[in-house]
């Protein structure tokens, strides 16, 4: 908020986006293409505008914090590492996102 981000609170979700952290969820693998990453219930976006895109899909996610709890991230990156180790894609062929999309649309 200090950097000239802003916060609200969605339903059952924090939301934050502008100021530094658009600059940290450009900093993520997908850089500018990635529109919002979800930690919790806590939703980080670049934009209003990327929030309103991905939040169908970010809410699956926080699903999947609510039934995996704190062995979600590493459950997520362990997925990844396994994916990219078989050469296959860290991102599109994990099943955390997998699901999400499906479940999004």
């Amino acid at each position: 908020m200090c950097t000239g981000g802003r916060g609200r609170v969605r339903g059952r979700v924090i939301e934050f986006y502008g100021g530094a952290v658009s600059w940290f969820v450009r900093q993520l693998p997908g850089g500018q293409f990635t529109l919002a990453l979800t930690l919790g219930h806590t939703i980080l976006g670049q934009t209003d505008a990327s929030l309103d895109t991905a939040r169908p899909h970010e809410m699956v996610h926080v699903r999947q914090f609510e039934r995996w709890g704190l062995l979600m991230g590493p459950a997520y990156l362990g997925c990844m590492f396994v994916l990219w180790a078989q050469g296959r894609r860290p991102y599109w062929d994990n099943p955390f996102e997998r699901e999400a999309y499906e479940q999004s649309g």
